[in-house]
C-alpha cells in the first residue's frame, strides 16, 4: 500500500485527533499542530505516537505533506494554511478525508444531534462490538470501553459521530452532509452554535439537508422527544424531505414507536423496560444516569435492531458500557469531596448533567462550577436558560467568558446577572476569574461528602488538578 503524509492542522481536535489515529492505524505518515494540547485528546495524541508540534508556522510543512487536512478552526492567516495555498499542496477538510478514506463504500452510520452525539455513538460502538461487528468508528471523545476515539474494523460498517458545526474555512456546511449516511439516529434538536447559526431555522435547515441524504433503503431513527425532530419529519419543506424508513423513539408519552416505562434511578444503575410499537421488546440496565441517557440508551437500542444484533447482545453492552470521558467523568476524590469533568456547556447540556449527578449522588451537596467557553455560551441567547440549568446545584461558581473580546459587548452572557439571579434563589454563588481563584475560594468551603461538578468544553486551565491538590492540601493540615 502506498504511504501517504497527512499533516493535520489543528490536530488537538477531538475529531481531528481521532482522525489522526486512524490514518496512522492504516499505515500513513502522519503529523500535526495546533496552538494548545489538553487532555483527553493530547493525552490520546502521545498515547498514539502521532508527531505534533505546538504552535503555526509554515516550517511545519517541510517536506512537503501529500495532503494538508485542514480544521475548521483554521482559517486564512494561519501560516501553515498560507504556505499551503502559496505552495500548491493538496489541501482537504477533515469529513472530506473521513468520507474518501473510510466510508465510502460501505454502510454509514451517523449519531446527530444537539445534545448526546458522543455518548450515543460510543455506546452504540459498544453495542455493534459486543454483537460481533468489526465496526470502524469515530467518535469526539475517548470511548472508554475501548479505550480510544477510533477503530479501524474490518466490517463492512462505518459509526461517525455527525456534527453540525461547519466543516472548513472554505464550506461552511455541517460535516454530517459529508458522511453518505444509511442509517442516522437523530437524537434532538436545540438552538447551538451561535457563530455560525443565525437562528434556530438555520439549524433547522441543516438537519433537514442530514436527512434529506438518507437513501430509500435507509432508516431514519429520530428522537421524539424533541419538537424540532418531530416537525422535520412530519412537515418536510420541499425540496427536503425523508425518503427512508423513520422509526421514532422517546420517553415522554407513548407516541414514539420505542419507548422506555418502569424507568428506576439508583446511584449505581438505571433500570427500564423497552417497548416496540406498544409490545415489550426487552429489560435493560446502564451504568448511564439521568433520563437524558435513557433516550440515549433507545436511540442506539433502535438502531443495534436496524443492523441485525441480537437483544441479548444490546442487553449486555448496556449494561457494561463504561461512558466517555469527560462525561460525567470521576477526576479524583480528596477530602471526601467528588470532583467531576463533564463537557456541558450548552444549557440543557448544563441541566441535564447536574439533574444526573443529583440523580447518582443522592443526598449529597452539589457544586456546579462552570466555564462559558463555547460561542453559544458567551453570548446572552441563553442568559436566563442558564439561570434555570444551575437549578440542582446549590453551590454555583460561574467564571469570567473565555476570550470575550470575541464577543460584542453588548451580545455577551452577563455573569454578573447570572450569578445575582442564582444568590436570589437563595444559592450560594460567584463570578471568578480563572481556575486560581475559583480554586482559593471554593476549596475552604467544600466539605466531606460534597460532590463539584466541573462543567466546560476546553481545558479551564487544568482546574481538576489544581482543585483535588488543593482539597489534598487541606485534609493534610486538619
Amino acid at each position: 500500500m502506498h504511504t501517504t503524509h497527512f499533516h493535520l492542522i489543528g490536530v488537538c481536535g477531538t475529531a481531528m485527533a481521532s482522525l489522526a489515529g486512524m490514518l496512522k492505524a492504516r499505515g500513513h505518515r502522519v503529523t500535526g499542530s495546533d496552538k494548545a494540547f489538553y487532555p483527553p485528546m493530547s493525552d490520546e495524541l502521545r498515547r498514539l505516537g502521532i508527531e505534533t508540534f505546538a504552535g503555526f508556522d509554515a516550517a511545519h510543512l517541510l517536506p512537503a505533506p501529500d495532503v494538508v487536512v485542514v480544521g475548521n478552526a483554521a482559517s486564512r492567516g494561519n501560516p501553515e494554511v498560507e504556505e499551503a495555498l502559496n505552495r500548491r499542496l493538496r489541501c482537504a477538510s477533515m469529513p472530506e478525508v473521513i468520507r474518501e478514506q473510510f466510508i465510502r463504500g460501505r454502510r454509514s452510520v451517523v449519531v446527530a444531534g444537539t445534545h448526546g452525539k458522543t455518548t450515543t455513538t460510543s455506546l452504540l460502538a459498544w453495542v455493534m462490538e459486543t454483537g460481533g461487528l468489526d465496526t470502524s468508528f469515530l467518535v469526539g471523545g475517548v470511548a472508554e470501553n475501548f479505550g480510544a476515539s477510533f477503530k479501524v474494523g474490518s466490517a463492512d460498517n462505518f459509526l461517525v459521530e455527525g456534527d453540525e458545526y461547519d466543516t472548513a474555512y472554505w464550506d461552511k456546511g455541517p460535516k454530517f452532509l459529508h458522511y453518505l449516511p444509511e442509517i442516522v439516529v437523530l437524537n434532538n434538536i436545540e438552538y447551538d452554535h451561535a457563530d455560525i447559526y443565525p437562528d434556530l431555522e438555520a439549524v433547522r435547515k441543516a438537519f433537514r439537508l442530514l436527512v434529506n441524504l438518507i437513501p430509500s433503503q435507509g432508516r431514519l431513527i429520530a428522537g421524539w422527544d424533541s419538537p424540532v425532530v418531530r416537525e422535520i419529519v412530519t412537515r418536510p419543506v420541499a425540496p427536503q424531505g425523508v425518503w427512508c424508513p423513520v422509526e421514532s423513539f422517546g420517553v415522554d408519552g407513548d407516541e414514539a414507536k420505542w419507548t422506555a416505562r418502569a424507568i428506576e434511578f439508583a446511584p449505581e444503575e438505571t433500570r427500564f423496560k423497552v417497548y416496540a410499537s406498544g409490545l415489550e421488546f426487552g429489560r435493560f440496565r446502564t451504568p448511564l444516569a439521568g433520563l437524558f441517557n435513557v433516550r440515549n440508551c433507545l436511540g442506539a437500542i433502535a438502531a443495534a435492531e436496524a443492523l441485525g444484533l441480537r437483544r441479548e447482545a444490546v442487553a449486555e453492552a448496556l449494561a457494561t458500557f463504561r461512558s466517555v470521558k469527560r462525561r460525567m467523568e470521576v477526576r479524583g476524590e480528596a477530602g471526601g469531596v467528588t470532583v467531576v469533568d463533564d463537557f456541558a456547556h450548552h444549557p440543557t447540556a448544563v441541566r441535564e448533567t447536574l439533574a444526573a449527578a443529583r440523580q447518582k449522588y443522592p443526598g449529597r451537596r452539589l457544586a456546579a462550577v462552570f466555564e462559558p467557553r463555547s460561542w453559544t455560551a458567551r453570548k446572552k441567547v441563553f442568559q436566563d436558560e442558564y439561570r434555570r440549568a444551575f437549578a440542582p446545584a446549590g453551590y454555583v461558581v460561574i467564571a469570567t467568558l473565555f476570550e470575550p473580546f470575541r464577543v460584542a459587548t453588548d451580545e455577551q452572557l452577563s455573569v454578573a446577572e447570572l450569578v445575582r439571579a442564582l444568590a436570589a434563589e437563595g444559592k450560594q454563588a460567584y463570578a471568578l476569574d480563572g481556575a486560581d481563584a475559583i480554586v482559593a475560594r471554593l476549596a475552604p468551603d467544600l466539605r466531606p461528602g460534597d460532590v463539584v461538578v466541573v462543567m466546560s468544553n476546553g481545558g479551564f486551565g487544568g482546574i481538576h488538578g489544581k482543585l483535588l491538590a488543593a482539597l489534598a492540601h487541606q485534609e493534610e493540615r486538619s
